[in-house]
């Protein structure tokens, strides 16, 4: 999906984003029943939108190390 198609989304960097100086963050939104990633440096670009279970899942497994 393209990111315009959620312009009514607050979209926002967790505070432990570090670009590191290579403009390397994304951005989440959330939205009703879903959540959504999208690429900082390129807002108007694609985005990914998740089942809020999904995105609940994804960042269990980060947290745990399984995705390292």
């Amino acid at each position: 999906m393209r990111s315009s198609e959620f312009s009514h989304a607050s979209w926002g960097k967790s505070s432990y984003s570090n670009d590191g100086g290579n403009g390397a963050c994304v951005e989440v939104a959330g939205l009703v029943g879903r959540v959504a990633m999208r690429d900082s440096k390129d807002p108007t670009g694609v985005a990914l939108a998740f089942p809020r279970a999904q995105w609940h899942a994804f960042l269990t497994s980060v947290r745990a190390g399984e995705l390292a």
